[in-house]
Formats: structure tokens, sequence, C-alpha cells
């Protein structure tokens, strides 16, 4: 595979642009089929949680329809009577037509089971279904007082033997006090059919497998499907389960193939809940179409996407297929010949460019032939240019033993102090040195032209200490104080005094030379700022307006240090000239480390 792919650009760009393209769609369609997933899920919520709103609303109308049932019983006169009339007093009569009331007030609601009034005293309950046993418990048998602060209790599922059979019922249980002392004088007991709810129950449809129970205010079971059993609590068929908190609300119990999702909501009036159960299969089950779909969606659009790539791939790189078996087919020891342009796109734009190259690589080679025959000539120039030198050097300390010999003080010096500037102009080919040395090769050129033109100039050095070792690009001074002396001092009248300031700060070294020569006119100096400024150029004679030096030096400072180490002029007329540069510490331009 690495050899294939290393083989080709076609079969790189094909792969790269491939799975450049397919992972977006394979993104896509898992974005797709999770979203679709997600709607389904959703849906079922909705449609659960409608469900259990339909359901609520047939079970509110049940507890509200008993509880005002039972408000009913207390306070009619037929059942306040009997239950304040002593024992002796009743009579079978009084019975049979509140058993008859009874009977007919239960008559039309098939989830009365049984509607029990139990007196205080000896005397017997009446129902209007034979009682024969109960397993039910008053909660007053736990907690004695608790009529004292609420008006009625609902309890669990138990079973109640009447003339009809065994039932599993829920009671709804509540006092009857007197309507003139409020005293109490009986309970009543409305007994609802628990068969009965857990049909409407098992009719609340979830989905396909789904189911929906009715928990009491403890989170026991009231109904549910068969399986489950009555008064056991929810936790022991879902270990896990969360606590369900709030009136509504959904959360999923599981993980994989078992995962639920169950969905609650209390019931208006009674500490009771609702709670669906839909398994999430029911959910796979319906995205199965949906990811057959994508599936085939995807597949289609990646073998779309293969069939364009590579014939978008091959029309592209098939010019430079052609430029690469031209390249290769060529002769190294050749000039590289043209290519011809088929086309105008970007391949086109590349040949065109190789076609310059070539042109552009021959010419090179003429210019690099002649340079290194320049390049020759020029090594032959400096090494005379450099012999010559010596050989003054030579010569003038010949002249200086001679007139030491005739005790010539005065030529002697002249020629020392010639013999030592022609020295410090060779110095070794390096063409940096300390300050302290630029300023001596000064002094033994201002020593020559003393002795040229005595008592015409006075020469002055103020130099800071800490700037004596500093290193600096030798001979920029002696050209500004040539300048001075031949512009300044030798053309007014009398003597003239030339002063040379050196210091340095934490980053640069400061060099100024002043002179109280003639000056130069504004119009003057403002032409020679202008011939300062820019980039330097090749002079291939020197200006008939003078300022070659100056120029000469301003170059040099700008080649070695940059655009901030230039010249800065400042004069007036009949008073003199300052001319000043800083060269910062550090690498110059060629790279020579200052310090």
């Amino acid at each position: 595979m690495k050899k294939w792919l290393g083989k080709s650009l076609k079969h790189k760009l094909s792969l790269l642009i491939i799975i450049a393209t397919m992972v977006p769609l394979l993104f896509l369609g898992l974005f797709s089929y999770n979203m679709a997933a997600g709607i389904t899920e959703e849906k079922a919520k909705i449609s659960g949680m409608n469900t259990l709103r339909q359901l609520e609303a047939y079970l509110v109308t049940m507890v509200k329809d008993v509880e005002n049932m039972s408000l009913f019983l207390i306070g009619h006169s037929g059942v306040q009577n009997y239950l304040k009339s002593p024992e002796r007093d009743s009579n079978y009569t009084e019975q049979t037509s509140i058993i008859n009331f009874l009977t007919n007030l239960a008559f039309s609601k098939d989830y009365i089971a049984n509607i029990i009034i139990e007196p205080l005293g000896a005397k017997q309950p009446i129902s209007h279904k034979s009682l024969i046993r109960s397993e039910f418990t008053d909660i007053t048998e736990n907690i004695p007082d608790y009529y004292n602060k609420y008006s009625k209790w609902w309890s669990d599922v138990h079973r109640q033997w009447t003339s009809d059979g065994v039932r599993q019922v829920i009671t709804l249980s509540r006092p009857i006090r007197s309507t003139d002392k409020y005293k109490p004088i009986g309970k009543v007991q409305i007994n609802v059919d628990q068969a009965v709810i857990a049909y409407h129950v098992s009719q609340a449809a979830l989905e396909k497998t789904g189911f929906v129970l009715l928990l009491d205010e403890q989170d026991r079971i009231i109904a549910g499907p068969p399986d489950m059993e009555t008064n056991r609590l929810l936790t022991d068929y879902y270990p896990e389960m969360k606590p369900l908190q709030g009136t509504s609300g959904t959360l999923n119990y599981g993980e994989g193939a078992d995962k639920k999702t169950v969905l609650y909501k209390s019931v208006s009036d009674v500490n009771w809940k609702l709670v669906g159960m839909i398994p999430a299969a029911e959910y796979r089950s319906q995205n199965q179409y949906v990811l057959g779909l994508m599936a085939v969606a995807v597949t289609v659009a990646v073998l779309l996407v293969i069939v364009l790539v590579v014939f978008l791939i091959r029309k592209i790189t098939k010019p430079l297929s052609a430029l690469t078996q031209f390249l290769i087919n060529s002769s190294p020891e050749e000039p590289l010949p043209a290519i011809p342009v088929t086309t105008i796109d970007e391949v086109g734009q590349l040949v065109i460019s190789y076609n310059r190259l070539s042109s552009r690589i021959i010419k090179l080679t003429e210019e690099v032939k002649l340079n290194e025959s320049l390049k020759k000539e020029a090594d032959m120039q400096a090494l005379q240019v450099q012999i010559n030198p010596h050989f003054l050097y030579n010569t003038l300390s010949s002249i200086q033993w001679l007139a030491l010999m005739n005790k010539d003080r005065k030529i002697a010096d002249m020629v020392g102090s010639l013999s030592d500037f022609l020295r410090f102009s060779l110095n070794n080919g390096q063409e940096y040195c300390t300050v302290r040395q630029e300023i001596e090769h000064v002094q033994n050129y201002v020593n020559v032209q003393s002795i040229r033109y005595p008592d015409k100039l006075s020469f002055d050095v103020y130099m800071d200490d800490r700037v004596r070792d500093k290193l600096m690009l030798k001979l920029l001074l002696q050209p500004l104080v040539e300048n001075a002396m031949l512009h300044g001092i030798l053309k007014r009248e009398g003597p003239g005094s030339i002063k040379i300031y050196a210091s340095c700060d934490d980053r640069s070294i400061h060099l100024s030379v002043e002179d109280d020569g003639l000056g130069m006119s504004e119009e003057r100096l403002i032409w020679l700022r202008t011939q300062l400024e820019g980039h330097p150029i090749h002079e291939k004679s020197r200006s008939s307006q003078g300022s070659y030096g100056l120029r000469n030096v301003n170059n040099r400072l700008y080649l070695h240090y940059g655009k901030n180490a230039v010249l800065r002029i400042e004069s007036t007329e009949g008073q003199g000239t300052i001319v000043r540069f800083t060269i910062p510490f550090g690498e110059d331009r060629s790279g020579t480390k200052q310090v």
C-alpha cells in the first residue's frame, strides 16, 4: 500500500479526497440516524405522557366521585339518625332503608365494590353487600389521632369477602360526625374495586410492549401487569430505580438491551403515581428502517464520490503526468527544452513558469561564468593593491630611518605619522577596530596635516573611558576630519579647531566631529542632507559638487549598521559644522560581534 501511494500523486490525491469526502458522509449519516432515533424516542415519550394524562383524568374523576359520595353519605339524614339513635331504638326497617339507599347510590358505579357504614357503638355495620370478611385495617389502629389532622384516608390494596365473592379493593375511609354537636358517631368506608382500576390501567397501551403501573404514596403497586403483585414496592422489581421526584418527568433505567424509558405522573387529589415503562427495544425496532435507508443513501453517495474523484483527478493530473514524462526523458547535460502549453489553468501556468525558469537558468549560468572570471580579475587587482601599500609602507620606514640619521626630527615625525596612518589602513585586512585605534588613526592624519599647515589647526579629543575598547567599523572618523579641514578650516582666515566627542550608553556608541570653520549655507545643507538620504547607490566617479567622503561614510554606515546609523549634519554659515552618528552594540549587518 505504501509503495502504491508513493508511486503516484494521482493515487495520493484520489485516496485523500475519497477519505476526506467519506468521513463527513459517514458522520452525516450517523448524525441523521441519531437525530431520527432521538425524534422517535421523544415522540414515544410525548405519546406516553398523553396516555398517562388520559388515564389520570379517569382516575381523578373516579376519586372525586368517591370522595363526593362519601361527603354525601356523611350528611345524609337517614345515616345521621341511624348512627345517633341508641342501640335499643334501631329497627330493621331503618336498616333496610339505608341499605336500599346505598344500593341505589352504587348501582351505576362499576368501580364501587361495597359501601359500609360503621357505627362507633355496638350497632352492626350496614353495607349494601353482605360483608363476610375483610383484611381492612383502619389507619387509627396505628395512628389514633390521624383523623384529627386529616379528613380522609386511602388504604392499600386488600381483600374483602362479600356475598358476591372475594375481591381486591382499595378503601376510602373517613369519620362521620354528628351534624349538630360535631362529635364522632361512626365511619364510612367506600371500597373501590381494584380489578376495575387494573383493567383501565392495562388498556393504556405504551408502544407494543410497554405497560403502565399505578403506585400509592409509598410507591407500592396498586395496579399493573398480571405478573406484578399488588402491594409490592416498585424497587422490588427495579432495584436501581431512582426516586420519582416532582409531579411528572422522565428518566432512563438500565443499559443495553434491558434499557427502559420511565415516564411518571402524579394523580391529582390523591398521592398516587402513574408510571409508564417503555423498553428501548421499541425505539430500535422503529429505527431499523431509518438505519437501512441511511446505509443505502451513504453507500450510493460514497460510490458516486469515488467515481467522480477518480475521473476529476485523472483529468487534472494528466498534464502533470505529461510534464513528468517530458522531464524524465530530457538529458541533464543539455539545456532544459521548452514545453508546449496546452491549457491556461494552474497546470498551464506551471508549464509557463517552467519555461521561464529554464530561460532564467540558462541566463544565470552565463552570469555565473562571467562573475567567476571577474572574481579572478578582482582577486589579482586586490593582491596588487595590497602589494603596493606594503611597498610604500616599507619605503616610508626607510625614509624615517634616514631622517633620524640626519637628525631631522620634523621630517621623521611626519613620515612616522604617515607610516602609522598607512599601517592602520592595512590593519591585516580587518574591517573593524576599537574606538581608541580609530582616534589614533585620526591623530596620525592630523599630525601630518599640522606639519603641512603649521599654526592652522588645533585638534582635541573628548573620549569616555567606557568607549575606548568598543569595536567599530574602521575609517569612519578620518574622512569626516579630512572633510572638516579641507572645506571648513583651510578655507577660513586664521587658525581653526576640530573636536571629536566619543561616548556610549548601554546600547550604542555616539560619535561626533565638530569644527568652527566656514560652515555652509541653508541651501547647501538641504542639498547635502538630500544626498545622504535613501539607499546607497554605486558611484562610478566622484560628484563634481563634492561631499564624496561624506557619502562614502554614510553608505558604509547604512550597509553595516542599518538606516538608523546614518550621518546627521548640522551647520551654520560662518560658525562651523557638526557631523554625528550612532552605531549599536551587538552584531552589525556583516555578522561581527560588537563588545
